[in-house]
This record gives structure tokens, sequence and C-alpha cells, in this order.
């Protein structure tokens, strides 16, 4: 990525609807007479389920971990297999993965999960929302980059928590064999205020170590060109994997591309479709 990045010379990754795990799903959507925003999501079919070798991974990376620590026998195969896939099946890089995890879990999350009374400054920015499934089922969230400040009240360890409490919402709202999560990153009013290399990183770094294969896709869209010189900044702490789920939307074929992952009634209002935008720490 040298020079000078244009968003239409950012594509990377396609707009099929196969994500990068092989999970083949396909999802219909019913609208329920007087419930306008209310959809019956029905799975007809999803091929992600743990198969015979899978099976074989798993057994062995518990034979690792559980020695080291009991507790990772409450961990369940479905998360066990994505942190083997995080580490392209190599048990011992999963194990020392998913050790480091459960350590970080226990000391940063101690009580189980993240409350809003912990991340006060962060819920006042009102800045990332969560409604909707994409035509895979998935759930969808949308972060607004220009509403978002440094935190110089409760510091980088509470935006941290607030990355923990979303990517915990949108995890909840998944389920075994369908476990990934679509985000619209929305990048319209953004600026030299916004641009914190340093929260970006920390949350890049959760993402990838502490909710290995959870991305399905994260769609940038409205991208100032002031982004790029944060972006190269970025890029080398995103991994491969997560880079190819990545993709630049240009503006002027923001709703027809959105439309191809998301029906209608299922996309924000903002974009076009039917669907309020609900705050994360409400939903």
């Amino acid at each position: 990525m040298e020079g000078k990045i244009e968003p239409e010379a950012k594509e990377l990754h396609d707009n099929n609807t196969n994500n990068s795990n092989g999970l083949h799903c396909e999802t219909k959507l019913k609208q329920q007479e007087g419930k306008s925003a209310t959809q019956e999501i029905q799975l007809l079919h999803c091929d992600d389920s743990i198969s015979e070798q899978d099976k074989k991974k798993i057994s062995n990376l518990r034979a690792v971990v559980e020695k080291q620590d009991p507790s990772s026998k409450e961990v369940d195969d479905f998360a066990i297999r994505r942190f083997l896939r995080a580490r392209d099946l190599d048990v011992d890089k999963a194990s020392a993965m998913l050790l480091k995890y459960l350590k970080w879990r226990r000391s940063f999350v101690p009580n189980g999960f993240i409350s809003p009374c912990e991340i006060p400054n962060e819920i006042e920015h009102n800045k990332m929302f969560l409604q909707g499934v994409d035509k895979l089922g998935r759930p969808i969230a949308v972060v607004f980059g220009g509403r978002h400040k440094q935190n110089k009240l409760g510091g980088l360890d509470e935006f941290k928590r607030f990355v923990v409490l979303a990517l915990d919402k949108l995890c909840s709202r998944t389920s075994p064999g369908r476990e990934k999560f679509v985000v619209i990153g929305d990048l319209k009013g953004f600026g030299y205020s916004n641009s914190d290399a340093r929260a970006y990183i920390g949350a890049l770094s959760i993402l990838q170590d502490c909710y290995p294969e959870r991305l399905g896709k994260l769609i940038v869209v409205h991208v100032p060109y002031l982004f790029w010189t944060l972006w190269k900044i970025l890029y080398p702490f995103i991994d491969n994997n997560t880079k190819k789920k990545i993709s630049f939307v240009e503006n002027k074929r923001l709703t027809e591309t959105l439309l191809q992952d998301i029906d209608e009634s299922q996309l924000p209002e903002i974009y076009g479709g039917k669907m309020p935008l609900v705050p994360i720490h409400e939903a």
C-alpha cells in the first residue's frame, strides 16, 4: 500500500456472500404483519458444522490447554475452532493464543461482562449502533468514526472496555456455526481530532487476539482523503485474515453496494433502508 491510496483502489474483499471459512448460508427475510422493524430470520442451510477433522484438532488443543488452564473446559468447541482457524489449524499456536485470551479475560473482564456504567465517557460519544442482520443472518453494527474522540477522562482502558462491551453484544447475537458479524464503519465528518491511532490499534488487538474469526466483513463508507494517512499507520497492525474482510465503498455506489449484502428491511435508515439505529449499549 504505497503512495496515494484511492478508495476505488482499496477493495480488499470481493462482494460475494460466502465468507472466508466456507460458510454457505441462505436466509429468508419475512416481514411480520404490523411490525415493520421486526424480521423473522429463517436459516435454510448452513454447512459450517463441526467436521470430524475439526473434532480431532479440537481434542488435541483441549489436551494441551486444559493441563495449563482448567477453566478452558468451559470453552465450547466452536470457540476453540475459531482459535484454531485464526492460527491456520496449528494446535500449538492456537493453544498459546487461547491461553493468553483466557488470562486476559479474567483480568480485564473480572465480572464476566462490561456494564455501561463502566464506560460513561465512551457512551456519551454516541458512536456505535447495533441492529438488523445481513443476508447471511450476521448481526450488523454501525460505527461513526467522526464521533470518536480521544478519551482524556477514562483513558485508553475505558475505550478498550467499550470495545469489549460492543464485541460481546455482537457475539451474543450469533449462534453456533453462524458466528460472524458485519460492521459498517462510517467516516463521515472524520477529521484530525478523530485520528486516535493508539485507540484504533488497541481495538484491532482486542478484535484479532481475543475475538478471532468473529468479523465477517468490515465495510468502510464516506472515506475522506485525510483517513489514508491514518490507514498507513494502522495497516501493519492488521493481520492478513482481517485485511481480506475489509472493503472501501465509493460514495456514489454506497446504497447499491450495501444492498448486495443487506436486505432493505435490515439496512439502516441513513443508508436508504428501513432499520432505525439503536445505540449499542441499549441493544
